[in-house]
């Protein structure tokens, strides 16, 4: 039996996802993770300070480029673990190698000197100063007309 759902939710079908929810959370192959990089993006004064979530990167994986007014940030891992018994046969083994990156377009007017990143707690925390873009000045070109 089909329930109405109002604003697409469902009380019947949420409470059976419950169910499910160890199973969904489980990465596969080729499956987007949608908790890796999350951005926090504050409008200061000054200019703009952002906070992107890398849980389980260190700061040696990290890398930021500033090339044609777009910051890309990229981040890069590669984990092993595994459980031996005593004869050395694994029963379970886990390995995650995965790299993630984030654009942002700061605008043509920001250099890499103008940036400034630190990386503490999984979080890499930039502050992007605010430029204004100097608008270009039109240049008129004449055709000489000769007589």
């Amino acid at each position: 039996m089909l329930m109405p759902s109002i604003f697409g939710e469902s009380l019947i079908d949420s409470f059976f996802d419950d169910f499910a929810a160890p199973a969904k959370k489980v990465m596969r192959y080729n499956t987007p993770v949608n908790n890796i990089m999350k951005t926090d993006i504050k409008d200061t004064k000054e200019g703009y300070e952002l906070d992107i979530e890398l849980p389980g990167y260190n700061k040696e994986d990290v890398s930021a480029e500033l090339k044609d007014g777009y910051l890309t940030i990229s981040a890069s891992t590669k984990s092993d673990e595994g459980e031996k018994d005593e004869k050395g046969k694994y029963i379970r083994r886990e390995r995650y190698y995965g790299s993630c990156s984030r654009s942002f377009y700061v605008g043509e007017a920001i250099t890499q000197e103008d940036i400034k990143a630190r990386f503490e707690n999984g979080i890499l925390k930039l502050f992007v100063p605010k430029k204004e873009e100097k608008p270009a000045v039109e240049e008129k070109k004449y055709i000489t007309i000769e007589g």
